[in-house]
């Protein structure tokens, strides 16, 4: 699929970050997008955005969708196909969040509710719009894991097993959907997508939708979680850290957000320009950042040692993960 003019594209979680990036450079591309977000504010700004660069008659539409919700992405499915018809030509499961890092201490909703966007949002699109995608002449599903998706860790202190484990998941099923494809529909072609460290707003994003509250907005008691847990873990510096008021926590919490957005080796429109490149070209296994092809690499090479404290540290000092390890 080398050009995406008058191309029927869905793009899931469209409201920020890579999603709305997509949304913005099919538009422009001449390609109507159907995206969903659980924010419909998020999503006006991102369709204003992309048809502000879009050619004339592109059209762009909203629909709120938790995509862990089977009956919502029902719905989503149903609004596309009436305004779009019985066809569309790409499909970017885009939508994630983090949260629920432990599976023995964190709350049970929390890791639930990562592990239904993350896999089950991809899982439930994917069934719903495959018909739709084997109706369309050419057609390419983009299914977007993580670097945590070979790699699950964010670190020897913190705990990370929900989104690894769907990031995981992810990857497997886009993979075996490569035969599954290739036998039962070989006009519809698959990528999977594993991102490294991207400026997107995730981290806040998925406080709100966990119905938590990250930075500023955080409670006395989810601030006492924080300081329980570096103790626990054996943060370097946890007791010079526990010597910060609360005030000074939210406010380095919120600046550590601020800053995993801002300060991102690869901006979320490089990363969405790179998936568009991939589809043109057909690849299937797509990694998005020189820190994700590096970090691929070293995995690769030391499997057995990738989840020692000394890996972690390696990968610091090569500067291969920037992101504090809190």
């Amino acid at each position: 699929m080398k050009d995406f003019t008058g191309k029927i594209a869905v793009v899931t979680g469209g409201g920020t970050g890579m999603g709305r990036e997509l949304v913005g450079q099919l538009a422009a591309a001449g390609c109507h997008v159907a995206m969903c977000d659980v924010s419909a504010e998020n999503m006006a700004e991102s369709r204003d955005l992309a048809l502000a660069g879009a050619p004339a008659g592109t059209r762009v539409t909203t629909q709120l969708c938790d995509v862990s919700v089977e009956s919502q992405v029902v719905a989503f499915q149903q609004a596309v196909a009436a305004e779009f018809g019985p066809a569309v030509n790409l499909l970017f499961n885009n939508a994630g969040i983090g949260g629920g890092g432990s599976f023995v201490a964190d709350d049970r909703a929390s890791w639930e509710k990562t592990f239904g966007v993350c896999w089950f949002g991809v899982y439930y699109c994917s069934r719903a719009f495959m018909p739709m995608l084997i109706a369309a002449d050419e057609a390419h599903l983009i299914n977007t894991s993580s670097v945590n998706g070979f790699f699950a860790s964010l670190g020897p202190h913190t705990s990370h097993t929900a989104y690894s484990a769907a990031k995981f998941a992810v990857k497997g099923f886009s993979e075996a959907l490569i035969t599954d494809l290739r036998l039962n529909a070989p006009h519809v072609k698959v990528s999977v997508v594993m991102p490294g460290h991207i400026g997107t707003s995730i981290v806040i994003n998925s406080a709100k939708v966990l119905g938590g509250a990250s930075g500023h907005e955080m409670s006395d008691e989810q601030v006492r979680a924080v300081r329980e847990r570096w103790m626990n873990a054996g943060v370097a510096g946890a007791e010079e850290l526990m010597n910060l008021s609360d005030d000074q926590i939210r406010e380095m919490l919120h600046q550590q957000a601020i800053g995993f957005r801002d300060n991102a080796p690869t901006s979320a429109a490089s990363a969405a320009s790179m998936m568009l490149d991939a589809v043109r070209n057909e690849k299937w296994r797509v990694l998005l950042g020189e820190d994700a092809h590096a970090l691929d690499q070293v995995v690769r090479a030391n499997p057995e040692q990738a989840y020692d404290p000394d890996f972690w540290q390696k990968l610091q000092e090569d500067k291969i993960l920037g992101f504090a390890d809190r």
